[in-house]
């Protein structure tokens, strides 16, 4: 094995010394790159794996981490804005239990977790007071999880219950948040965390939220509608008015053609709510009644009975009484009563904040490519797309003017200049890259045919000098070769015992396939 080697680097030696100089620069260059890459492939397969220690940390606790994965020499990356940190997968659940014994994060220590060391001699307004923490702690690390929040600070106002009460003191809470560095809330977020804090806690109401945020902001507040006060009542009235304008752009564009038109929509939307109570009363004509009452009064009188001859008044009273011995008397009273059941219909009706109250739509057509267009038929495609209604104080305006096309004109040209100038720039690269490669293939050609066209010339010397060496010197003394074929036969006879020495080794390996080899060629002799 160490004459293998031996001769492996003896081989290298004498191929590396008969190479040129151009050939040994270039061998040079490609081991020290083929070194690099190994040595760069090595750095990537040996580094580490990471993965997430904590995340959505304060910056106060990401600090202290950071600070104590310093001290400890551990190994970390930073992620989400640094709000995720993490650390070797191997490493994991021994640095959180480290960690843990330091007290970090200190954020962690709030929630359910207060609840632990609550013990049998714990007095009910400690065990009320804890619950409360808690809770504000859960909903204050379930709020910061939301995209865009860095920290939330939640408070709970949660009244004593009481056995005999009149009136029902209300739960109500208060959120603050705080975002990152150039991120706003948005509407549905904030509608978000309102539904969250009220779904939390029992017998809040989502109108006795508020919600704000570090500017003093409010975002949400009590009585009003969750998501529709201040800037969201803005985002909802942009929100529709540009539904409506999208929608009549699309129309105007398959009619007149892409840029040939513009809509403007002006939208009121009314946020007042109000609720309407109707109760109507309706008889059935079919139906049976509840109760019925009748009475009858029948009175005949007897002739010669003396008896008077009159009429019984309704206060009971005998009217233009008299004595008629001969007359006769008949009184006649019939009287019913009926109760029947009167049905009722009741209807509450509640408007929801946000109805569309007023519609103002604005119409510009443009004149060089619009002639064709009646502003009658664009009107009256736009009153029938957008539900135009005149009793409610909608307008609408169609009007036909030349556009200012400067402003398109001029960002065109500019497209136009950076697309020239990108290609121009790619085919620049691809010249240059072009050139780089047809250089490098001519020096590769050049030193291939300098190196073949030295070692003609060596060889051509080589032979002019043994013929004149040859002629020199007289028959009967023996010539000395020159050094130069001193070496070739020298690597010759070493390449020969090199090969004699491997087939040796495969004899000593394989005896049997030599053998069966060795038959074959003779039997194929002539």
């Amino acid at each position: 094995m160490k004459q293998n080697v031996t001769r492996m680097l003896q081989r290298g030696q004498q191929s590396f010394a008969a190479f040129t100089t151009g050939q040994k620069v270039v061998a040079v260059i490609g081991s020290l790159a083929v070194l690099i890459g190994a040595f760069m492939a090595f750095q990537w397969a040996s580094r580490p794996s990471y993965a997430p220690l904590y995340s959505s940390l304060s910056s106060t606790d990401a600090s202290a981490v950071v600070e104590q994965l310093e001290a400890q020499g551990t190994p970390y990356e930073l992620a989400g804005d640094g709000t995720t940190i993490m650390v070797p997968r191997d490493a994991v659940h021994a640095t959180r239990i480290t960690l843990s014994g330091e007290g970090l994060p200190s954020g962690s220590g709030g929630g359910y977790s207060l609840l632990d060391d609550q013990g049998l001699t714990t007095s009910d307004f400690k065990e009320r007071t804890d619950f409360k923490r808690a809770m504000e702690g859960e909903l204050s690390t379930t709020i910061e999880a939301i995209d865009g929040v860095e920290t939330a600070v939640v408070h709970l106002a949660i009244p004593e219950k009481q056995v005999f009460e009149e009136e029902k003191v209300p739960t109500t809470a208060s959120v603050l948040v705080g975002t990152r560095a150039g991120s706003t809330m948005e509407a549905g977020q904030v509608q978000a965390i309102v539904n969250l804090v009220a779904s939390s806690i029992d017998g809040l109401e989502p109108e006795r939220v508020t919600v704000a945020d570090a500017t003093g902001k409010v975002l949400s507040s009590p009585g009003g509608v969750a998501g529709a006060d201040g800037t969201a009542r803005a985002q909802m009235v942009a929100e529709v008015q540009e539904e409506y304008r999208v929608r009549l752009q699309s129309m105007l564009d398959r009619v007149v053609g892409p840029g040939n038109s513009t809509v403007q929509v002006t939208a009121e939307l009314d946020f007042d709510k109000s609720v309407s109570e109707t109760v109507e009363y309706q008889a059935e004509e079919d139906a049976l009644p509840l109760s019925s009452s009748e009475s009858r009064e029948t009175y005949d009188g007897a002739a010669g009975g003396g008896v008077a001859n009159g009429v019984v008044g309704p206060d009971g009273q005998m009217e233009n009484g008299g004595v008629a011995g001969d007359g006769t008397g008949r009184y006649r009273k019939s009287q019913t009563t009926l109760d029947n059941a009167v049905g009722s219909r009741s209807e509450r009706r509640e408007t929801t904040p946000g109805a569309l109250e007023r519609l103002g739509i604005g119409v510009v057509l443009d004149a060089t490519t619009a002639q064709q267009v009646s502003d009658v038929e664009v009107e009256q495609l736009v009153t029938a797309t957008a539900s135009i209604d005149a009793q409610r104080g909608d307008t609408i305006s169609v009007a036909t003017m030349p556009f200012d096309r400067s402003a398109e004109e001029a960002a065109q040209a500019a497209i136009d200049e950076a697309e020239a100038a990108e290609a121009a720039a790619d085919r620049n690269e691809l010249l240059r890259n072009a050139a780089i490669g047809v250089l490098v293939v001519g020096v590769l050609i050049f030193l291939a045919f300098r190196s073949r066209r030295r070692a003609r010339k060596r060889d051509q010397e080589t032979s002019l000098i043994v013929e004149q060496l040859r002629e020199s010197r007289p028959p009967e003394v023996a010539l000395e070769p020159p050094p130069a074929v001193l070496a070739l036969e020298e690597a010759e006879a070493n390449r020969t015992a090199d090969l004699r020495d491997e087939l040796t080794e495969l004899i000593e390996r394989q005896p049997d396939d030599v053998a069966a080899l060795l038959r074959g060629w003779l039997s194929e002799r002539p």
